[in-house]
This record gives C-alpha cells, structure tokens and sequence, in this order.
C-alpha cells in the first residue's frame, strides 16, 4: 500500500525546481513535504529572475544610449539635422503653423494673440510682416506669463534687430508684461519658411525669390 506523506523522491518534478532555485539537496528535500513553503520560495524564485531579467534589459538600454551618445556628430551629421529642422519649420509655416510652447491652456491663447499681433510687425527691407516671411520660429508664454519670441532673419548680417523690437515692443504692449526676442540662426531662414502670404506679398512688391537665400543653402 503506498504512502502519500512520503517525501517524494530526488527524481520528483517538485524537488528538482526547488533544488534548482536553491542549489541545495538536503534543504530542498525538507522543504518538498511542506507545499505551502515549497510554492513560497518558488514564488520569490520567479520574483527575483523577474527583477533581475528587468534590471538586464534597463543595463542593455543604458549601454545603448551610452553607445549613441558616445558616437561623434560629424559635420554632415549636423549639417543633416539643420536641414531637417529647416524642413519641419517650413512645412508648419506652409501649413500656418508655428511652435507655439505655454504653461496652461490661459497662456497658450495668450501665445495664439501674440502670433496674430506680430502680423503687425513689417520687416523693414523686405515690406512684409514677420510672420508671414516665416521669420518667428516659435512663441513661448513662461510661468510668469512672459512671452519669449524665437525669431531670426534673412540674413544674420541683417542690422534690423533693434527695429523689429520696437516694433514688438508697440504692437505687444497690452498683451504681455514684458518679452524676449531670442535671436537665432539655426536654421538659416530660406524663401521656403515664407507663408502662401508671404510669398504672393513678395511677388507683388516685386521681389525675384531667386535673389534670396534658397532652400538647402
């Protein structure tokens, strides 16, 4: 007549995962005759292989990331990234779109109305607002509510800057507490950052785009 409170045998499934998790015949023997103890440590076996293939694949992330980062940008590489930034930025201002950045929902209006009012602001040499010549790169409204204005120009010899912060300055005023022009030259402004607008403005003013800075220069 067999006898079920047997401990099982070495050979027994049972024994050979909690021998295996503990790498230790006697304690896995004496603890085989005891389910609840045996379904424990299988339990917290499972847990710690769980954490330590988890903990692998963030060292294996990291190890990536250190590897892209350690890669050296060469002069293509940024040339390539500035042109790609000249795309999006041209694409948006085709399609009436500009970067606009705001802390709440109150501010982000408050970007929106200084993008309409710098529609205002004409571009001394060229006779046409700086949005629609695709100048203004971006709007942003800080914590403070402060407008900061990413806009470039033509050309960075341009002497025009102090200019067209006056001009901000007036059309601005009643909108925003105070503001920021960000001056930036990358990427260069080409005749493809001009809206619709802008380009039928230029047309008729009777300026050859051939004769400004064209895409990809």
């Amino acid at each position: 007549m067999a006898n079920d409170n047997l401990v099982p045998p070495l050979g027994n499934p049972i024994f050979d995962a909690v021998n295996s998790a503990i790498d230790d015949p006697a304690t896995a023997q004496s603890l085989v005759s005891n389910p609840a103890a045996t379904k424990q440590l299988l339990d917290a076996a499972e847990q710690k292989k769980a954490q330590a293939g988890a903990q692998d694949v963030q060292e294996e992330t990291a190890a990536a990331d250190a590897g892209d980062a350690a890669k050296p940008t060469t002069a293509a590489d940024a040339a390539e990234d500035m042109r790609a930034q000249a795309r999006r930025i041209a694409k948006d201002h085709q399609e009436g779109k500009v970067d606009l950045k705001a802390v709440d929902s109150i501010g982000r209006a408050t970007a929106a109305d200084v993008q309409e009012a710098l529609h205002q602001v004409i571009d001394p040499e060229l006779g046409v607002d700086v949005m629609d010549l695709g100048l203004v790169y971006g709007i942003e409204i800080d914590e403070l509510g402060r407008a900061i204005i990413t806009m470039t120009l033509t050309t960075p010899a341009c002497p025009l800057t102090s200019l067209i912060e006056d001009e901000c300055a007036t059309v601005l005023a009643g909108l925003v507490e105070e503001f920021r022009i960000d001056w930036t030259w990358t990427p260069p402004w080409n005749v493809d950052m001009m809206t619709p607008e802008g380009a039928e403005q230029m047309a008729a003013l009777g300026f050859n785009a051939g004769n400004l800075p064209q895409y990809g220069q």
